[in-house]
């Protein structure tokens, strides 16, 4: 009988573990259900986004809000595209929410950061957060002295052209984001193997926008990024409002001088467009732009025979010159033709060359981008010194 009570012991002993390996698994997955649910149901709960952006002027992302995450739409990111990115600013620790199949998922607050781009540089400034900045392409094209220090103390990596990236270097330094910039003709398809090793890769294509202000705007994506929006609200406001400030007070003003813009290199004069941020610059600055009605973006290369004529009487000639050392004199040896122009003989002549480092970086297209009021200020002070007499120029210069 006792034999016969230890072979049930034994024959049993396995399906008693096994039955209470079984029901604490269960119990240990039901728990971690319920702290899942427990979690995305205070996420739900959470107001994580007391204060939101809205976007104005720029035409080129939208930005929506959820609970615990945003979705970034960046619209035609390679300007002749019609596609759409989409993207998910998901909070840290959070849920990923269903329906979302098709977006990049970025956590959020970024924690590190790379750039193609030294506007992307400008932006982070703008929200003083260049510390998250890990990897930089074209280092030399830096100005802010910032990030020059912290490329001095070995804190950011050369990671390569924007056509060239080192995709080995980034997939070790593996950031939370790059921020790429959408060059007309790029793919997304240049960026497959660094979505495949988890990176992410947001379009930043501010330069398609046809206002000064539409092109700052693309600060409070990089702000929705870093979750501030108080932020980059209260600064793009005031920046906003002073702008908008100073196009009016050229409104009232009868004279607009007329303008020239950039020098015939490679027999092509490149001209901005009617529908580009410059030409906008021009005419909220009280200006008289000849190619105004050219309903499209970007440049418009003519030869310098359909240039002459009209540059032969323009009161101001503006973007003249490359280099900062640039004077009159360097540019009439590029062209003895040169000399017939009404701005070349009065001397207005002006570049935006007035804040460029030793290494030739033109803080204009870094810190200029998200500060159109002064490059607007400094262009009233050009055409319209009457109206701004203490305006001390800063992006531009007048040549000598």
């Amino acid at each position: 009988m006792i034999k016969e009570l230890l072979r049930l012991r034994v024959f049993w002993l396995p399906y008693a573990v096994l039955l209470f390996l079984t029901t604490a698994t269960f119990e240990s997955c039901q728990s971690d259900r319920s702290e899942q649910k427990k979690e995305a149901s205070e996420s739900r709960g959470k107001n994580y986004y007391a204060e939101k952006v809205e976007i104005k002027h720029a035409k080129g992302f939208t930005i929506t809000y959820f609970d615990h995450y945003k979705i970034v739409n960046i619209i035609s990111p390679f300007e002749k595209s019609a596609d759409t990115l989409k993207y998910l600013l998901l909070e840290r620790g959070t849920p990923r929410p269903q329906g979302f199949a098709d977006a990049q998922t970025i956590e959020i607050p970024l924690r590190n950061l790379a750039v193609t781009s030294s506007m992307h540089v400008g932006l982070l400034e703008f929200l003083g957060s260049t510390d998250i900045l890990t990897g930089l392409s074209g280092m030399q094209y830096v100005f802010s002295p910032e990030v020059r220090k912290m490329i001095a103390a070995g804190k950011v990596t050369e990671i390569g052209r924007e056509q060239g990236l080192n995709e080995e270097k980034l997939v070790t330094m593996h950031p939370g984001l790059i921020m790429a910039t959408g060059s007309p003709g790029a793919k997304m398809d240049h960026y497959a193997t660094l979505k495949q090793a988890g990176i992410p890769v947001v379009i930043n294509s501010e330069w398609v926008e046809t206002t000064p202000l539409g092109r700052a705007e693309w600060v409070k994506l990089m702000a929705a990024l870093l979750n501030k929006e108080k932020l980059v609200n209260a600064k793009f406001s005031a920046l906003e409002n002073e702008y908008q400030r100073l196009a009016l007070l050229t409104e009232k003003s009868k004279n607009k001088p007329s303008i020239i813009s950039g020098l015939n290199t490679k027999d092509a004069w490149f001209l901005p467009n009617g529908d580009s941020y410059m030409a906008q610059f021009f005419r909220d600055a009280g200006g008289n732009y000849h190619w105004n009605s050219t309903k499209t973006t970007g440049s418009l290369p003519l030869n310098f025979e359909t240039v002459y004529p009209v540059a032969l009487t323009a009161d101001v000639w503006l973007n003249v010159g490359f280099n900062s050392k640039d004077t009159r004199a360097d540019i009439l040896a590029q062209d003895v033709r040169y000399g017939d122009f009404q701005s070349y003989k009065s001397g207005k002549m002006y570049s935006y060359n007035n804040r460029v480092n030793e290494q030739g970086s033109n803080d204009f297209f870094e810190s200029g981008t998200v500060n159109p009021h002064i490059a607007l200020s400094d262009l009233i002070k050009i055409l319209h010194p009457e109206l701004l007499p203490a305006h001390q120029l800063v992006y531009y210069k007048q040549l000598k």
